[in-house]
């Protein structure tokens, strides 16, 4: 090539085509290479989305998990405050206590101790939380009326409990409470001028979960006279003492001495009975069954042995009569429940028997744990249940339709 050629020349006679359309082919393959360029970018960031996305819903999914779990063992955890709560507000309202004590009869010579009894009686149980119906010096009109306001009172009570000090007679094996205008000086007096004790524990027991019935009333009583001469020929109806008493479940029944004995009225403020059952209600955070084997060694020494203090007990539970006590002892139960739980959940978690899990559920449903055993129970179902896919290709029918 001479040294005049032109530069288009040389194109064609390399080429064997012009410049101008050497140059159009050129930009045409620049175009579609930056369009394929555009598409490997595109496709890229979609698969980069779709992937973030993956992840993030995978990540979704896992604080959604972790959300649920740890909301399940907040609701049990503030169940159990709640419960906790609850029951430090049950003892506190819904507990309901008539107290009476009657010194001052009309017709035979005053007690000494009745008043003092009730009195102290009354302090420590509002000290205890219970809502208080007071009674002192009742003739029959007033015993039957607060008796009305006991038993209006007592209506869904977790705890009703009544205390009487004063006169007591056993009149044929049923036992009597003796109101401070009593005459006893006709048979018929002995329905009409006492009140009997089976009717308030009946009626306790009617309207109360607990009914705590507390007897000072087995005093030495000489209206039992007035009701022997009255009776003539069945005075050996009248008993010595009170009688033993039965009672439904539920129900605790104390008397100041055992059936049959006569207690002491006491030389101080307060009956031994009344004064040791007291002291035990203001001092001990033993439950109630400990505090009278307390009360009854208390008394029992106080009285050279002559006074054994006797209780029929039907409770069905541990009662505490302190609040404090009561709520710190249903958190241990709490505690206890939860530790037992979680050791059985440790034994549990990797069985993959429904059978275990329905029974850990079946123990430990109100715990925290059940949730685990759920989604437990959820893993152990997917596993045994076969895809849409799989079951269609496990399936000849389907295999041979296609």
């Amino acid at each position: 090539m001479s040294e005049n050629t032109s530069l288009t020349d040389a194109v064609k006679l390399t080429a064997g085509i012009s410049l101008t359309k050497a140059v159009k082919d050129a930009a045409g393959c620049s175009v579609w290479f930056v369009d394929d360029v555009l598409d490997i970018q595109i496709e890229a960031a979609r698969w980069a989305v779709a992937h973030r996305v993956r992840r993030l819903r995978a990540a979704c999914a896992k604080l959604a998990a972790f959300a649920v779990v740890t909301l399940s063992f907040l609701i049990a955890t503030s169940t159990n405050v709640l419960n906790i709560e609850r029951a430090s507000l049950a003892a506190t309202h819904r507990r309901v206590a008539l107290v009476v004590g009657n010194s001052a009869y009309q017709n035979t010579a005053s007690l000494a101790n009745p008043r003092n009894d009730a009195a102290d009686m009354i302090a420590v149980l509002k000290g205890l939380g219970f809502r208080v119906i007071e009674g002192i010096d009742l003739n029959k009109k007033a015993f039957d009326a607060i008796l009305r306001e006991f038993a209006v009172a007592l209506k869904g009570a977790e705890v009703g409990l009544f205390f009487y000090a004063g006169h007591g007679i056993q009149v044929s094996g049923h036992n009597y409470l003796v109101p401070v205008d009593a005459q006893l000086t006709m048979v018929s007096a002995v329905d009409i001028e006492m009140v009997r004790l089976d009717f308030v524990q009946e009626m306790m027991e009617r309207e109360a979960q607990t009914s705590l019935l507390f007897f000072d009333a087995c005093r030495d009583n000489p209206l039992t006279g007035n009701l022997a001469r009255a009776m003539g020929s069945r005075s050996r109806e009248i008993g010595r003492g009170l009688a033993p008493v039965r009672s439904s479940a539920g129900t605790l029944i104390s008397f100041s001495t055992q059936p049959g004995n006569v207690a002491f009225d006491g030389a101080g403020r307060n009956s031994p009975f009344s004064a040791a059952l007291v002291r035990q209600l203001s001092t001990s955070n033993e439950d109630l069954n400990a505090m009278l084997i307390a009360v009854r060694i208390d008394v029992m020494r106080h009285t050279d042995r002559k006074q054994v203090p006797w209780e029929h007990s039907a409770l069905m539970r541990r009662l505490y009569l302190n609040p404090a006590v009561q709520s710190a002892a249903f958190a241990s139960t709490i505690e206890s429940r939860s530790s037992e739980a979680a050791d059985a959940w440790d034994a549990t978690k990797d069985t993959d028997s429904f059978a275990v899990l329905d029974a850990f559920l079946a123990r430990f449903g109100d715990t925290f744990f059940a949730v685990l055993a759920r989604a437990r129970m959820g893993e152990l179902r997917k596993a045994v249940t076969p895809s849409p896919q799989a079951a269609s290709e496990a399936d000849p029918a389907s295999t041979s339709a296609r």
